[in-house]
């Protein structure tokens, strides 16, 4: 008799013939996210406010992966569903979206402006929220997807200074719990990973802080901040078959920061 356990390969970790969409995915952690898809096989859909994507479409291309880019305004209600038009034009299909787009404006509570509070909550809540949702009408046609959504230690703590931030990612992981929960039936996972502190350029005002950095990485068991490439397995582990059976989960990829 066979035992179910030799159905295990580590060609479950493989996305070979998929395809992903990645949101800021030309610079940063966005970058980091898509070349680790097309490192393990996956052609991508990069979505990016700028134009500046050359070095990232050379890193996925040295992997024998496709990209395609296609510049989007994700506060804008109708770029959602165009990009959804867009990558199936493209490539016919969508097997993973990675929701990596996202924003932060910092200042004291007391003097927090309106429109700072709209512009971080539409790109880091409401985008990710309606892009969801045009990419599940076509993962449950397919009866099969992964999204993955990125949340934050601010999904956990309250932090200082950016009160839309962290009520978006508080949103975020609560967003990921509600769509697994409807979506499992389909055969479509959404969980999301919750980036420590790591090494990019929305971090970079607390860099230049020598005393608030070092405070912070006091408090790491690692003893260092992470950097893009150590959220790459991650992405991969929940783009991948290998994650069939996790649904609406918070991955914490944090040194220890929260086990602290």
């Amino acid at each position: 008799m066979t035992s179910p356990l030799s159905n295990f390969s580590l060609d479950m970790f493989s996305l070979t013939g998929k395809v992903a969409i990645v949101t800021g995915g030309a610079t940063g952690l966005g970058q980091a996210y898509a070349v680790a898809l097309a490192k393990a096989g996956a052609d991508l859909f990069v979505v990016t406010h700028g134009t500046s994507w050359e070095e990232t479409r050379g890193l996925i291309e040295k992997e024998g992966c496709r990209a395609e880019f296609f510049q989007a305004d994700l506060a804008n209600r109708e770029a959602h569903k165009e990009i959804i038009a867009k990558c199936l034009e493209v490539y016919g299909k969508v097997d993973i979206l990675v929701n990596n787009a996202g924003t932060i404006r910092r200042a004291p509570l007391l003097e927090y402006k309106a429109e700072d509070w709209d512009a971080v909550m539409e790109l880091n809540l409401n985008s990710l929220y309606f892009l969801s949702q045009e990419a599940a009408k076509v993962m449950v046609e397919q009866k099969s997807g992964k999204i993955i959504n990125i949340a934050s230690m601010l999904s956990f703590q309250g932090g200082k200074f950016v009160p839309p931030y962290t009520a978006s990612k508080h949103a975020v992981a609560g967003v990921t719990k509600a769509f697994a929960n409807e979506l499992a039936q389909y055969g479509v996972q959404i969980n999301a990973i919750a980036p420590g502190y790591v090494e990019t350029a929305n971090t970079a005002p607390i860099l230049e802080d020598q005393e608030r950095k070092k405070e912070i990485t006091s408090r790491i068991p690692t003893g260092r901040w992470a950097t893009p490439a150590d959220l790459m397995g991650a992405v991969v582990f929940l783009a991948s078959p290998a994650s069939d059976y996790i649904n609406g989960h918070v991955l914490a990829v944090d040194g220890g920061w929260l086990a602290r």
